[in-house]
């Protein structure tokens, strides 16, 4: 595939301090990321200098300019950076830091302008730090309703992918009780469309969709919980049948991630954070990947946070970043 026509990726680099410059060293020392498409860094590129000697990496780290993304020439064996500059050389490894939160979010921002722009064809995330980013001055949950208000996006929800599993959630970062009281039919019904579309794009043609319940086996008729499976979700899943939507629901959690592991469906639309990212980080916690469903741009990430334990040894696995740059080319419009 020629360069012209490979999909552009810009790689924000997320918190410095974490391990985000080190699995983006190590992604892109794999030759078939560079043949899959055209991946360039958005961060700093004394922080990705730095990071080589974690790692005992070879590449050259090479400044780019953002009229140099109009037709990227990125050959293996440089990691090409859009320098913003932002945090010191000296900023320590492994703690949290408000200079590398706020530098988090710029970089981020900076990749939406890029996609919004048509520059880029999609945004990989590495991981930033939430306590960092408050502490930068910019209150959010994490990466997913930065993207959402940045490009205008009221309907949008977290899907995560492990080898045999796909998952999106009806809610995501909030308690358990808030999360209980913001299920309701209309929520369920547009996650559930939301799944639909999005497997249809990514080329199954009837996805099969499952969705648990919110108590212990899906409410048993009333023995469990105050009816709120026929309250918020019942509604909602037969909206969907109704226009022709392949799901079944509400199921019962503890046994429908198996069932869909084994092959029987295609997604699960979990109620809260745990109930669906708990079976997926059991099957891949270094090979699963976070993807931000509904917005006007692609958007991938890895699904593990900044782990500053181990930041700076070297020893962090890039397997969910190499595989969030594939399922970001895969989910990119086709440049022609």
């Amino acid at each position: 595939m020629s360069q012209n026509h490979k999909s552009i990726v810009g790689i924000t680099m997320g918190d410095a301090a974490g391990v985000g410059p080190e699995i983006i060293l190590k992604s892109l020392a794999h030759q078939e990321i560079y043949d899959l498409c055209a991946p360039f860094v958005i961060g700093d590129a004394k922080i990705l200098e730095r990071a080589k000697s974690y790692v005992n990496s070879e590449l050259a780290v090479q400044t780019i300019t953002e009229e140099e993304l109009d037709n990227p020439e990125f050959k293996f064996g440089t990691v090409y950076c859009l320098d913003l500059n932002l945090v010191p050389e000296d900023l320590p490894v492994g703690e949290v830091s408000s200079i590398a939160g706020h530098a988090a979010f710029e970089y981020l921002s900076k990749a939406i302008d890029l996609a919004n722009q048509k520059r880029i064809d999609a945004i990989c995330t590495a991981p930033l730090n939430k306590e960092a980013l408050h502490k930068g001055g910019h209150k959010y949950p994490g990466h997913t309703e930065i993207l959402a208000e940045l490009t205008n996006t009221d309907e949008f929800s977290m899907m995560l992918s492990a080898p045999n599993l796909k998952v999106i959630h009806v809610t995501t970062h909030v308690g358990i009780i808030d999360a209980v009281k913001m299920i309701n039919p209309e929520r369920v019904y547009r996650v559930i469309k939301l799944a639909h579309e999005t497997l249809k794009k990514s080329g199954i043609e009837t996805p099969r969709i499952a969705v648990c319940g919110i108590n212990p086996h899906a409410g048993e008729n009333g023995l469990f919980g105050y009816g709120e499976e026929e309250e918020k979700v019942i509604p909602g899943v037969r909206k969907a049948q109704e226009e022709g939507i392949k799901v079944v629901g509400p199921l019962p959690a503890d046994t429908l991630f198996f069932r869909t592991v084994r092959g029987d469906f295609d997604i699960v639309v979990a109620m809260y954070h745990d109930q669906g990212h708990g079976p997926v980080k059991v099957l891949g916690l270094d090979a699963g990947v976070n993807i931000t469903v509904g917005l006007p741009i692609i958007r991938t990430s890895v699904d593990h946070g900044t782990a500053f334990d181990i930041a700076g040894k070297g020893i962090a696995e890039e397997k969910s970043m190499t595989e969030a740059l594939r399922q970001a080319v895969e989910l990119a419009p086709k440049r022609v």
